[in-house]
């Protein structure tokens, strides 16, 4: 593998963009773009340093690593890496570029007639169960190479080290034996609930309806021989986590595809997340979403956190999911990392789980225009503090519910909302949108471009709301709101699928770091056709429609230097000449329809 690719592939698994590793190198993020291009090298400064953020890599050495390697030395191989104890690893997390496409297709296949949106409960509880297993082992290894007297089964020696403990029957060779066997769903069940009893955290998560009738126990005994040939751990906590975090994200992100509307009920596009995330940049106190889905608000947030050398406890997670089965999910997507958080399931309007929560971040992607969510029923509520949601659309239910949830002193929010939302007038919303910009609650608006989802085709934009503008961190931005039109961003991963790059979220993100001044953005300035910081007064003469394309104008047109009267000859040229070729053409069509005896 080419350094280049390298360096690319392995700052993508680690969930690090550009912009992040360019700060932590002391270096411009063009510089970081370049390397990944091949139009340039780290000088061997930069290239320690890469290797203690990313490891080494494996393939031929760049000019910097060769001129600090002895003249003896050869080039570095693509052994496994080993861990801080110095026990050879399992592949690291670089390594799984492709290995989750090749596990989804192997695991497909064997899915038979059945429902996507049940089948992945199936695989999902068992990759989960897997890893669970393969942690365990690699536990009972380090433990018999610290002490071979130590005792094995000693349940303290496990959870000591964050490892769950794994009972008898529920461990992987266990299940393995009876692959081919007609009791194999019962196997699992047992497995699960055994998981269940000795690890409270999971209790009531797991799915433990493997024995079913309508379970092809032939095609779950092959499922079990294709996840038995894959390790899920590797070397060290940190990989192993995210090696089957991404092939768990992988394989949300193809069940969501082949459910389509309804996929987007658990599964947010990871860029999309991403954006949020990067924008908020939550590294403190308690993070919420009143509809978590799988918890990829989460775990994005965690991701975060762990790149910009935060801690895990420096966050506190909330979360609420009204789908029982999708709230599962999250929970095992959290456990995967070990992340602790307080996941309720539950309507998140008529049975409010966090009541009392003032949340310092709160990041959500609702079901977009639900009309049967309950209104006539919560009239009077608390949270609708500008104005009665419509019964038809959950909306503003939404966003009011965020606001009421944020702290006072210094709550930040983003919302993924369709783009109705910014200018419906219908039901009362124009009046709940125009009180909530007059309150100055409305931080930023960022219009995306289409396609991102999966799951919709509806255009969808990000509402990021701010409880004090006057909060220290930034500086004052009382009666001023960003609005930011990216829809021209985006690069197309598929004929109908687009996602945003490392170089979208930089600028998008680093526009609304510089509009709030943040330490260390840089200065900033309105952009034609991308960015502008508009005035309350301003945005009431647009009657508090808050589409960024009413604000940013046209983007600027570079001039050719071309001068008029050259470039009407010239064009004027080129007409005539398509013209006559157009002239041709049209001979030569009637020519061939008489020759087939049509035509005059």
């Amino acid at each position: 593998m080419s350094f280049s690719a390298w360096l690319s592939s392995s700052r993508k698994a680690q969930s690090i963009s550009q912009a992040v590793l360019a700060a932590k190198l002391g270096v411009t993020q063009a510089q970081v773009s370049q390397w990944e291009t091949g139009k340039a090298e780290p000088k061997p400064e930069h290239m320690a340093k890469l290797e203690k953020l990313l490891g080494k890599p494996s393939g031929a050495p760049t000019k910097a690593a060769r001129s600090q390697a002895p003249a003896s030395e050869p080039p570095p191989s693509a052994e496994a890496p080993r861990s801080s104890k110095g026990k050879k690893g399992g592949a690291s997390s670089q390594a799984v570029v492709g290995f989750e496409e090749t596990l989804w297709l192997a695991a497909d296949k064997l899915r038979g007639s059945m429902d996507s949106s049940e089948y992945k409960h199936v695989v999902l509880g068992l990759l989960f169960l897997k890893y669970l297993s393969d942690a365990f082992e690699d536990r009972r290894k380090d433990i018999v190479e610290d002490d071979p007297e130590n005792d094995l089964e000693d349940r303290d020696q496990y959870v000591s080290e964050n490892v769950f403990w794994v009972p008898e029957p529920a461990r992987w060779e266990t299940l393995q034996s009876f692959a081919k066997h007609p009791s194999i769903g019962e196997k699992i069940d047992k497995a699960m609930e055994a998981i269940e009893s000795e690890n409270p955290a999971l209790k009531g998560n797991l799915n433990k309806d493997y024995a079913r009738p309508t379970l092809d126990k032939t095609r779950l005994g092959e499922l079990i021989d294709v996840l038995s040939g894959i390790q899920l751990t590797a070397g060290d906590d940190h990989r192993s986590k995210d090696v089957l975090g991404r092939v768990y994200e992988y394989f949300l992100a193809k069940f969501a595809a082949a459910e389509g509307r309804l996929g987007g009920d658990f599964y947010t596009p990871s860029s999309v997340v991403r954006t949020l995330v990067e924008m908020l940049e939550p590294t403190h106190g308690r993070v919420y979403d009143p509809c978590c889905g799988s918890g990829g608000m989460f775990v994005q947030s965690e991701k975060f956190l762990e790149a910009h050398g935060g801690k895990r406890g420096d966050i506190s997670v909330y979360g609420q999911e009204s789908n029982a089965t999708t709230k599962r999910l999250a929970v095992l997507n959290l456990a995967i990392r070990r992340i602790e958080a307080e996941i309720a399931w539950g309507d998140t309007f008529r049975k409010d789980h966090h009541a009392d929560l003032k949340a310092n971040y709160i990041l959500a992607n609702p079901p977009f225009n639900v009309s049967d969510w309950g209104g006539d029923k919560l009239k009077a509520d608390v949270r609708w503090k500008f104005g009665t949601p419509p019964e038809g659309n959950a909306n503003f239910a939404w966003l009011q519910h965020i606001a009421h949830h944020l702290d006072p002193s210094n709550g930040l929010a983003g919302v993924v909302l369709a783009n109705g939302s910014m200018s419906s007038q219908q039901s009362g919303e124009g009046a709940i949108r125009k009180a909530m910009v007059e309150a100055d609650l409305v931080d930023a608006m960022v219009a995306l471009p289409g396609q991102l989802f999966y799951t919709t085709q509806i255009p969808v934009c990000l509402w990021f709301l701010a409880k004090n503008k006057a909060e220290k961190r930034f500086r004052k931005r009382q009666g001023q709101v960003l609005f930011i039109d990216a829809r021209k961003l985006g690069t197309l991963v598929d004929r109908v699928h687009r996602e945003l790059t490392d170089e979208d979220l930089a600028k998008i993100a680093g526009t609304y770091h510089a509009w709030r001044g943040q330490k260390g953005a840089d200065t900033y300035e309105d952009v034609a056709g991308f960015c502008k910081s508009a005035t309350l007064a301003e945005i009431a003469s647009h009657d508090f429609v808050l589409t960024p394309g009413r604000y940013v104008g046209a983007e600027e047109v570079e001039e050719d230097g071309e001068p008029f009267e050259a470039k009407m000859k010239r064009l004027t040229a080129q007409l005539e000449a398509q013209l006559a070729e157009g002239a041709k053409l049209d001979v030569q069509i009637r020519k061939n329809l008489r020759g087939l005896g049509y035509g005059r």
